[in-house]
C-alpha cells in the first residue's frame, strides 16, 4: 500500500453530492456495455482506503471510463487512457472517490441514512428505468444494472448513500448569505461608468512632415531590424502539379453539350419579372381592412408591423414572381411603383402586401452566356481528365518513378518552391499542399495528393534552406515602408506628449482634431479602432485626467470627462445586485464544501494501492 502523491497536489474539485451522479455514471458505462467495457476483471480488488472504507476497483473503473467519455465529448474527440492520464483525469477521479467515501464515512458515523421508501421513490422517478409505457419497469431496471455488471442490492445501496451524502453536503453548503457590504462594493465597481473623449492621431496631426530617409538611414534601420528582413527557414520542395485552370484551355468544347447545359439552367438565365414584397397577415378581413385604412390615411406601414410585435424581417418575402404570390399576384404586380395593396388572400389568411421595388425580367441569351459556360465546361472537363490520371500517377510513383518522369509522361508541371508558413505561391494556397509540405521529410517517397479544386500534385523534399537575410537592395521597398511606419509612430508619440502637456495647462482636446466622445461606457466596453487597453486604463484615471494611448500602429489620447457612479436604485440595479449576491453565496458554499470534504478525507486517512490502480488501467487499455 503506498500513498499516492497525486492526492496531495491541488486538483480541481467536483461536487460529489449529486443524487444523480451514480446513475449518470452507470448509464454512461451502460451505453458502452455492448463493447464489453463494463467487465473490468477487477472483482474483489480495491484501489485504496479512506478510513475503514475500501475504494472498490470496479467503481473506480466505471468512474474513470465515464470521465474519459465525458471529457472526450467536451473536447470533440475520443480520448484513450494515456491521453486521459496526461490531462490528469485519473487523479481527478481518484480524488472525487476519496471525497465521496469520506462523506459516506461521516454520514455513517453520525447515523445519517434514508429509508427504503425514499430510495424506491428516487429510483422509480429515473427515466433510465422506465419502460415503453413511460412508467417504472422492473425488468428494464434489472437488465440495465445487469448490463453494467451491477446488482440491485449494490445499486440501491449506492443510491441510499448518495441521498444521505446529499443531505450531509446540503447542510454544510447551504444557508450562506452574501454580506451586503461585499455585494454593494462589487456592484459599485461593476456598474460604474466613464464619460471619455478620445483623440486619434494620424500623420495629418503632425506639425511638420516626416523627413525622407537617405541611404545611410535606411541601411542603419535595415541592420537594426535585420530579423524583420530575414527569410525564415524553409523546405526546398520540388513538385509536379496538374491544375484544372492550367489544363482547362486545352479541353475541347462540344457546342451541343454547351447548349444543353444552358437549357438545364434556364431558371438562372431566364428570370421573369419580380417584385420585392413584404406580407403582413391578419386574423380577419376586418382587421386587415382597418389597417389598410390607417395606411391610406397616412400612417406608417412599419408602425403597424411594430404594433403587431413583428419585425420587417419577419414579413419579408424577398424577391418573388407573380406566380409565387398566388391569388395576390395580379394586384401586387399591377403596382407600377412602391406601394401597399390589400387585403388580399394568402395561404396564412387575409394580408396586406407592400411592394418595395420592381425587378425587371432578366434574359441572358445563349450567346451572352456562352463564354462563362465554356469556362465552366472546360474546368469540369479538366477535373475529370485529372481524375482519370490519378491511378496512373499512383502506379508510376509506386513503381519508383521520379517527379521528372511524371512531368514527361503525364504532362505535369515541374517546379520548385522554398516552402514556409509565409509562402504565398499559388501552389502554397492549397491546404492539401500545405499539409503535405509541412509533413514531408528527407527520404520520403513522393505520393499523389488531390487538391480541393480537383488538381493533383506530388512532391519531394530536396533540402532545408536555413534562415537567410534578404539582401538590402532586394528588401529596399520593405525597409523604406517599415522605416516610415517606425518614424511616424515615434513622431506621433512625441506629438501626443506635446498635446497632453497643453491640455494639462488648460487647452481643450477638441483643438487638436476630431474627438470621439463616449458619454457612458462600461468597464467591459470597447471603442472601435482603439487598443483594447484604452478603456481598462481609463477606469484607473481620475476625472479630468488625460493620458497617451499607444498600440501597434496606433497613437492617441484619452481624457476622462466624468466618472458616473453606479446607480443604486431601479430594477436593473436590484437585478445586478441579486446576481452578484447569488454568485458570492455559491462561491462561499463551494469553499465550505471543499474545506469540509478535504478535512474529512485527511482526518480519516487515505492510502492507495498502486498495483490495483495499474490493474484497472490495464483493463481499460
Amino acid at each position: 500500500m503506498t500513498k499516492d502523491t497525486d492526492s496531495d497536489s491541488p486538483k480541481r474539485k467536483r461536487k460529489g453530492g449529486s443524487v444523480l451522479s451514480f446513475v449518470l455514471l452507470a448509464m454512461v458505462v451502460g451505453g458502452l456495455g455492448g463493447y464489453g467495457v463494463t467487465n473490468y476483471g477487477t472483482g474483489g480488488l480495491n484501489i485504496g482506503t479512506v478510513g475503514d472504507r475500501e475504494i472498490d476497483a470496479n467503481r473506480y473503473a466505471r468512474a474513470l471510463q465515464s470521465q474519459i467519455a465525458e471529457t472526450g465529448q467536451q473536447l470533440g474527440t475520443q480520448l484513450d487512457l494515456a491521453q486521459a492520464q496526461q490531462l490528469g483525469l485519473d487523479a481527478q477521479v481518484r480524488q472525487n472517490l476519496v471525497t465521496t467515501y469520506a462523506l459516506d464515512d461521516e454520514a455513517a458515523k453520525i447515523g445519517l441514512s434514508v429509508g427504503d421508501a425514499a430510495v424506491g421513490q428516487e429510483i422509480r422517478a429515473m427515466n433510465a428505468f422506465k419502460g415503453v409505457s413511460g412508467e417504472f419497469d422492473q425488468f428494464t431496471y434489472e437488465e440495465t444494472l445487469k448490463r453494467n455488471n451491477m446488482t440491485v442490492r449494490e445499486y440501491e445501496a449506492g443510491v441510499r448513500d448518495d441521498i444521505a451524502r446529499s443531505l450531509l453536503t446540503g447542510a454544510v453548503a447551504s444557508g450562506f448569505a452574501a454580506p451586503a457590504v461585499l455585494t454593494d462594493t462589487i456592484h459599485s465597481y461593476i456598474a460604474e461608468r466613464r464619460a471619455l473623449s478620445v483623440l486619434t492621431l494620424t500623420e495629418a496631426s503632425l506639425t511638420a512632415p516626416l523627413p525622407q530617409p537617405d541611404e545611410a538611414a535606411l541601411k542603419a534601420f535595415y541592420e537594426a531590424h535585420l530579423a524583420d528582413f530575414t527569410r525564415p527557414e524553409a523546405k526546398r520542395i520540388t513538385y509536379a502539379a496538374l491544375l484544372p485552370e492550367d489544363l482547362a484551355a486545352t479541353m475541347p468544347v462540344d457546342e451541343a453539350e454547351l447548349k444543353a447545359l444552358y437549357d438545364s439552367r434556364a431558371d438562372e438565365f431566364l428570370k421573369p419579372e419580380r417584385r420585392l414584397v413584404e406580407r403582413l397577415v391578419f386574423g380577419s378581413e376586418e382587421e386587415a381592412t382597418a389597417a389598410k385604412a390607417r395606411i391610406d390615411a397616412g400612417e406608417s406601414f412599419d408602425k403597424i408591423v411594430e404594433e403587431r410585435g413583428l419585425k420587417l424581417l419577419d414579413i419579408d418575402l424577398g424577391d418573388v414572381t407573380q406566380a409565387e404570390l398566388g391569388a395576390a399576384g395580379e394586384a401586387v404586380f399591377a403596382l407600377a411603383e412602391p406601394g401597399t395593396v390589400g387585403p388580399l388572400p394568402s395561404d396564412l389568411g387575409p394580408a396586406l402586401f407592400r411592394m418595395n421595388a420592381v425587378l425587371a425580367a432578366q434574359e441572358t441569351s445563349f450567346e451572352d452566356a456562352k463564354a462563362d459556360l465554356t469556362t465552366e465546361y472546360q474546368m469540369d472537363a479538366a477535373r475529370r481528365a485529372i481524375g482519370d490520371k490519378l491511378e496512373a500517377v499512383d502506379d508510376l510513383l509506386a513503381g519508383g518513378a521520379t517527379l521528372e518522369d511524371l512531368a514527361k509522361e503525364q504532362g505535369m508541371e515541374l517546379a520548385t518552391i522554398d516552402f514556409s508558413a509565409k509562402s504565398d505561391d499559388k501552389i502554397a494556397g492549397y491546404p492539401a499542399f500545405r499539409e503535405a509540405a509541412g509533413k514531408v521529410q528527407d527520404g520520403d517517397f513522393p505520393e499523389a495528393v488531390q487538391l480541393d479544386d480537383g488538381g493533383l500534385v506530388a512532391l519531394r523534399l530536396d533540402e532545408i534552406v536555413p534562415a537567410t537575410p534578404i539582401p538590402f537592395d532586394e528588401a529596399r521597398a520593405a525597409v523604406t515602408e517599415a522605416w516610415h511606419k517606425d518614424a511616424l509612430q515615434q513622431a506621433l508619440l512625441a506629438r501626443a506628449d506635446a498635446i497632453k502637456a497643453e491640455i494639462e495647462q488648460g487647452a481643450n482636446l477638441g483643438r487638436f482634431g476630431i474627438v470621439d466622445v463616449s458619454p457612458e461606457i462600461a468597464r467591459e466596453g470597447r471603442i472601435e479602432g482603439t487598443p483594447d487597453s484604452l478603456v481598462p486604463d481609463a477606469f484607473k484615471m481620475a476625472k479630468g485626467a488625460v493620458a497617451r494611448v499607444e498600440g501597434p500602429g496606433y497613437v492617441g489620447l484619452v481624457q476622462v470627462d466624468d466618472i458616473l457612479p453606479a446607480s443604486e436604485a431601479g430594477d436593473d440595479a436590484e437585478a445586478l445586485k441579486s446576481a452578484i449576491a447569488a454568485q458570492v453565496e455559491q462561491g462561499m458554499a463551494q469553499d465550505a464544501y471543499a474545506m469540509f470534504a478535504n478535512t474529512l478525507a485527511q482526518s480519516a486517512g487515505i492510502t492507495f494501492n498502486q498495483a490495483a490502480i495499474e490493474a484497472v488501467h490495464a483493463s481499460l487499455r
